[in-house]
């Protein structure tokens, strides 16, 4: 007899579940299951991540969702004393009911959130399609009328109803296996009496929070960080009383054994969910043209005018850099990406707002030609390849940063001109790191508050790209693994915040990721509105699982920058006070003024060269061109840091200056005969290689793969 989990839950549960996507997924293949189902609270937030790890692994993902049904309307808020919702689980059997799932996960967000995002009845019918719903835990609206007030004439209405939502062979009365809990096991035995009355199948599920059943303590210390409560807090919700662990299918097929069409039933629901997401295709933003013409072709123009508007005329060196390009763009097929950009770059600068673009982008022409960029890459000898070549499978990154104190009106513009739906901030998490981790559970444990800080203050700091674990501080910090070692308490603190860090705490607004969909945002990804108080709406999908590793919607990098915003007000003052107009897109670049003012230290509110370390650099260095504080702010980060002294004593004395080969003085010479930059890096592959950008050799597919 074969047996499915349907009824699990994963860490983004937000600190109601302990799993992590890839552990449910490695222990359902370990218990030789071949399907299982994600059913976090009111959310789908790991649904694209736990789709794909499933795939991976040869498991059938069965997407869904534990729901919230308000008892009324979902817009109707009751006395907090009351229930103010039920529970009720769904599953997505094809793409209509997946796509159905956002749609009531978005609706109990943006239109039902009362303490949890609510949805009700009417709305079921209205998306209940592609649907599959079982009755749910002690939580369910049938089994309260069960166990609560005994009315077994209502709870049978409540079924029927639910039955007349989701149609013939949809709807399941909901068997937990948690017999260890008096009340399950008295529900159970009601339920197994209104399906024989009813007709309406039985299902068995266990209603999993965590792996196994030695997590039961880690569970219970998510939950109280969760609350604010402590273990020894007896008014507070304990689930240690039953085992919620992912379970043998053999034990749970033996405890019902008296009631097997209730496990077989969980195969036939499995073998009915067959939702096949799409990944790996791309959507863009839905940009009109000019009717007769493509994408491509209005961006070939508006590069060829760009140039000529720029230039006077299109060289022939122009030329061939601009058809290069083009040709991997339109080949890739993101002309749709660039004129979306260009669109609200355009815009931006129409408005004041002061904007700039930061990254491997300055390495397009076409971007500096429809007015993207503001850096010209063949005057620096900027590769286009290091931002989109034909061998890199991801999609190009364009960072736009505008001043921040103006980058809502950037976003209300890009906002009006697609429309509401279709516009939204991308989802991120906030996450339990190692520190806050142990101090989190030593709350929750009761330990004093200066214990646990002093443990916490034993984790080293991680670095930028590299956070730092428990595990990893036990290898690099010999305080901390004695402690471990010989204190009781201390290893007891240190295995439980092992075990929680990297719960999901709470959602959050990505800091510049912007999604633009060509339809309603609901049919790639379900919505929210961000917590804590705001009121802007964001995916429910991480930045992987929305964009290129996941849906596929094009991620629009919009960042506020405050030094930005500074030199939009500075602007401003200069033109008040001194009846001067300053064009920041056009001005000299080498100042001597300004070189003197970087060499005293002067360097309070300049982006990326103030800071203690950066100044004593720069007063050592005497920087007289602009590409020594290119080649500063390259330099200026964990690894190539300790070439800054070198790159110094170079500056001040030429001879010191040596080229690894002959053949890179043309690259190299600007930062005196060091690998500085990420295209130095690759100009050195491809030039020693003997590759001339705009072929198609063996070289460069070796070089671009390795990228």
């Amino acid at each position: 007899m074969r047996y499915v989990h349907l009824h699990t839950h994963s860490h983004y549960s937000l600190l109601d579940g302990l799993s992590k996507i890839p552990e449910i997924v490695q222990q359902t293949k370990k218990l030789g299951m071949d399907a299982i189902a994600l059913t976090d609270h009111g959310v789908l937030y790991g649904a694209v991540e736990f789709y794909q790890e499933a795939k991976k692994e040869g498991i059938k993902p069965i997407i869904g969702m534990e729901s919230y049904v308000a008892p009324g309307s979902l817009k109707q808020k009751r006395n907090e004393t009351e229930d103010v919702y039920n529970h009720l689980v769904l599953l997505a059997k094809d793409m209509t009911g997946y796509r159905n799932l956002m749609k009531l996960s978005s609706i109990g967000f943006l239109e039902g959130f009362y303490y949890r995002p609510r949805i009700d009845k009417d709305v079921l019918r209205q998306f209940g399609r592609g649907l599959i719903a079982t009755s749910g835990c002690l939580g369910g609206e049938i089994q309260k009328e069960l166990w609560r007030s005994k009315n077994l004439a209502r709870a049978k209405e409540i079924a029927y109803e639910h039955l007349e939502i989701f149609g013939e062979g949809n709807f399941y009365l909901e068997l937990q296996d948690h017999l260890e809990h008096p009340q399950i096991r008295e529900v159970n035995e009601m339920l197994i009496s209104l399906s024989k009355d009813t007709g309406i199948p039985l299902v068995v599920t266990r209603d999993s929070h965590y792996i196994s059943p030695e997590d039961s303590e880690a569970q219970d210390i998510l939950v109280c960080i969760a609350t604010g409560k402590t273990v020894d807090d007896k008014n507070r919700l304990n689930m240690t009383d039953i085992d919620v662990s992912l379970n043998a299918p053999e034990e749970v097929i033996e405890r019902f054994s008296h009631v097997p069409e209730a496990i077989e039933n969980t195969a036939k629901i499995a073998d009915a969910c067959n939702v096949e997401i799409e990944i790996g295709k791309w959507y863009f933003p839905p940009i009109e043209v000019e009717e007769g013409k493509t994408a491509d072709q209005v961006l070939t123009d508006n590069a060829y005018s760009g140039c000529e508007k720029f230039f006077g005329e299109v060289s022939q060196e122009h030329k061939k850099r601009l058809d290069y390009e083009l040709d991997i763009i339109k080949t890739k097929g993101y002309s749709q990406y660039f004129l979306a950009v260009a669109d609200y770059a355009k815009w931006t600068r129409e408005q004041g707002i002061v904007a700039t673009t930061r990254g491997s982008a300055a390495g397009s022409f076409v971007s500096y030609c429809i007015e993207i960029v503001p850096v010209n890459p063949l005057d620096y000898g900027l590769p286009f390849e290091r931002f989109l070549n034909p061998y890199r499978p991801s999609a190009p990154d364009i960072d736009f940063d505008v001043q921040d104190d103006r980058r809502e009106e950037v976003l209300e513009y890009i906002t009006e001109k697609y429309g509401k739906t279709r516009v939204a901030n991308i989802c991120t998490f906030g996450t339990m790191a190692a520190r806050a981790s142990v101090k989190d559970v030593g709350r929750a444990l009761g330990y004093p508050y200066i214990f646990c800080d002093e443990i916490a203050k034993l984790i080293p700091l991680g670095s930028q790209g590299f956070p730092m674990t428990i595990e990893k501080a036990l290898d690099e910090s010999p305080d901390l693994k004695t402690k471990y070692e010989d204190d009781p308490q201390v290893r007891r603190l240190i295995e439980l915040a092992k075990k929680v860090e990297g719960s999901a705490r709470h959602s959050s607004v990505h800091a510049g990721g912007v999604v633009v969909a060509p339809r309603d945002l609901t049919e790639f990804t379900p919505l929210q509105r961000e917590s804590r108080g705001g009121n802007r709406i964001i995916t429910q999908y991480e930045m992987h699982s929305v964009g290129e590793d996941g849906v596929g919607l094009l991620k629009l990098d919009l960042l506020g920058i405050r030094n930005l915003s500074i030199l939009g007000n500075a602007v401003k003052l200069v033109k008040k006070t001194k009846g001067v107009i300053i064009d920041l897109y056009d001005i000299p670049l080498e100042d001597k003024k300004t070189f003197e003012l970087l060499a005293r230290g002067n360097t309070v509110g300049l982006f990326q060269l103030n800071g203690s370390g950066m100044t004593k650099y720069l007063i050592d260095l005497k920087p007289t061109k602009v590409t020594d504080i290119m080649a500063m702010v390259a330099l200026y980060r964990p690894g190539p840091i300790e070439s800054i002294p070198e790159f110094i004593r170079r500056k001040h004395n030429p001879k010191l200056v040596t080229y690894p080969h002959p053949d890179l003085e043309d690259i190299l010479k600007d930062s005196y005969g060091l690998l500085t930059y990420q295209d130095d890096v690759m100009l050195t592959a491809i030039k020693l290689a003997g590759y001339d950008s705009g072929r198609n050799g063996k070289a460069e597919r070796q070089v671009f793969r390795g990228m």
